[in-house]
């Protein structure tokens, strides 16, 4: 694919990304191909039924959520996005927000074979748990230099 092909795939991928909503996922299939890669902190899947179920979890589990993507650029067969990911626990009026990024590769017919998010879950979730966030915290400022 040529770097045009490729350009106009991140953006498409952007603009799926910042209007996601569940009806959306089934239109996956168009972007990530069927036995394509995803690691986040909390999950390692292969194939795309197991992509789609994480997340639909994500709208099971969590009121309003959504992404901003605040850089996206790609170089050959790679593409790097950072983002904000921002939700609302279910009955809380906090809008919650974790700052990550997502490493992608593209196959040679343009979706995503691979899709890894990098993001902190201990600062970006734990610490805000009350008794684990305390614990956590101390334990960061033991470990400082």
């Amino acid at each position: 694919m040529s770097a045009e092909t490729h350009a106009a795939r991140l953006a498409e991928l952007r603009q799926f990304f910042e209007t996601l909503e569940p009806q959306a996922l089934m239109r996956l299939g168009e972007l990530y191909g069927e036995h394509a890669y995803f690691r986040d902190p909390f999950n390692e899947v292969r194939g795309l039924p197991a992509i789609r179920r994480i997340f639909a979890h994500m709208f099971d589990t969590l009121d309003r959520p959504r992404f901003v993507v605040r850089d996206a650029f790609s170089q050959g067969e790679q593409a790097f996005l950072t983002w904000d990911f921002c939700f609302h626990r279910p009955g809380q009026p906090e809008e919650w927000r974790i700052h990550g990024s997502s490493h992608l590769r593209f196959a040679p017919d343009g979706r995503v074979m691979y899709h890894r998010d990098y993001w902190d879950a201990a600062e970006e979730l734990w610490e805000r748990v009350p008794v684990l966030g305390w614990v956590l915290r101390r334990l960061k400022r033991r470990l400082k230099a």
